[in-house]
């Protein structure tokens, strides 16, 4: 999914160089008949390896129905923000935005807190997510939960 959203984006790849670390989720199941829901699950990078896994989940109330999915990169700007992560610590509140990938998602890109979020639609374009409410699991790797 890397290598999709860097071809998507040619500027995505200084943002990936540039992180200290970031979160992978290649496919995020969305769906609501009044009460919403969304999972994904993933991998955690620092410095481009592998260092854990992620379980993305959010709960959404109000009017809403149908479903869709989706791919998410959450990227980290600095150690703390990282490091909040891995402790479980990073919940998006509903102020928490994301940039659709586009040709130009890189020029657009924006960090909050030391977060910025990227989502791709699957099989078209999502102009907006939703991902405030989003909350995240880790497991560093070679160990279980």
């Amino acid at each position: 999914m890397i290598e999709k959203v860097k071809a998507r984006d040619p500027g995505m790849e200084k943002i990936f160089a540039d992180a200290v670390g970031y979160a992978v989720f290649p496919t995020v199941g969305k769906g609501a008949i009044g009460i919403g829901g969304a999972r994904g699950k993933g991998w955690v990078y620092e410095r481009g390896q592998i260092i854990g896994k992620s379980t993305l989940t959010q709960v959404s109330i109000g009017l809403q129905l149908g479903g869709q999915a989706y791919s998410e990169i959450v990227f980290f700007q600095t150690r703390q923000a990282l490091d909040n992560f891995r402790l479980g610590h990073l919940r998006l509140d509903a102020q928490a935005s994301a940039v659709a990938l586009t040709a130009r998602a890189s020029a657009d890109l924006a960090y909050r807190n030391g977060v910025a979020i990227v989502t791709m639609a699957k099989g078209g374009l999502m102009y907006e997510a939703s991902v405030g409410g989003q909350k995240f699991s880790f497991t560093a790797a070679g160990t279980s939960r």
